[in-house]
């Protein structure tokens, strides 16, 4: 089964990418507690009630990639409340002719599992629409488009 997976591209130096994605709150629209600025840093994201997702810094490689490890996580409103847990979540950049193109991979999450279906149109967002606009004009867009 194929990861979710989804590109960005912006005229922006792959360092300032770097800086602007360890910043959760200013485009993921979550709560947020701890740090996401070097490898082996912890940090919890919430999206109301009881659940919640611990994330660990597991590489850093300064201009070129970061990638967030699942440690354990707790999403009530499905069966699986773990499907997250051993999960990864990678950015790669490339900076090419004065842009930096951002490939984003959720591995672990696939077509198969319970959430992709709420996971996959949450990412599109995420990444596609309000992490490309704070890397653009400084501000994330913190609530999905209603269909």
């Amino acid at each position: 089964m194929k990861n979710f997976n989804c590109s960005i591209s912006a005229t922006v130096a792959a360092a300032e990418v770097i800086g602007k994605i360890s910043n959760v709150p200013e485009w993921w629209g979550v709560a947020f507690s701890g740090s996401a600025a070097e490898k082996g840093d912890k940090f919890v994201v919430k999206m109301g009630g009881e659940s919640f997702f611990d994330f660990t810094v597991t590489e850093l490689v300064p201009g070129k990639r970061v990638v967030w490890f699942v440690e354990d996580c707790n999403m009530p409103w499905y069966s699986d409340k773990k499907e997250w847990a051993g999960t990864r979540l990678v950015f790669d950049l490339e900076e090419r002719g004065g842009a930096t193109e951002l490939n984003f991979t959720h591995e672990g999450l696939t077509p198969d599992i319970e959430c992709y279906k709420d996971c996959e149109p949450g990412w599109t967002h995420w990444i596609g629409t309000s992490l490309f606009s704070y890397l653009t004009t400084g501000k994330g867009v913190f609530r999905p488009p209603t269909k």
